[in-house]
């Protein structure tokens, strides 16, 4: 499985920026969510999609109403597009194959092991 991100840089406080997630050897289609980690921060699940067409969709707080998850079954990859960025934005962006074991909710949505390298997001005041 190998997952590979890309679309990260340096914007500046409004801007907008669309990660890409391409897949392979796993189904684009699974569980997918888009991770993020700030310098000190723990890991923050910043948005994720279930399975299949029509998979429910979950957002971090801090993101609802500017960010959209989204995949091309066909290119098998997932998108993340990220607007009215804000400085507390700025991280390293991760895409991972998750689970929830106990039922899909944001709270209970756990990664796997099946992580991407990265992309650095940079957004400047």
């Amino acid at each position: 499985v190998q997952l590979v991100e890309s679309g990260g840089g340096v914007v500046q406080a409004g801007g907008s920026l669309r990660l890409s997630c391409v897949a392979s050897g796993l189904s684009i289609s699974s569980p997918m969510g888009w991770f993020r980690r700030a310098a000190g921060k723990e890991d923050e699940l910043v948005a994720a999609i279930g399975r299949g067409d029509g998979g429910i969709i979950v957002y971090a707080d801090s993101v609802k109403g500017r960010f959209t998850i989204s995949r091309n079954n066909g290119e098998n990859t997932l998108y993340l597009q990220m607007n009215r960025l804000r400085p507390e934005d700025t991280a390293v962006y991760y895409c991972s194959k998750v689970i929830a074991p106990t039922g899909w909710a944001y709270s209970r949505i756990k990664s796997t092991d099946y992580w991407g390298q990265g992309t650095q997001v940079t957004v400047s005041s």
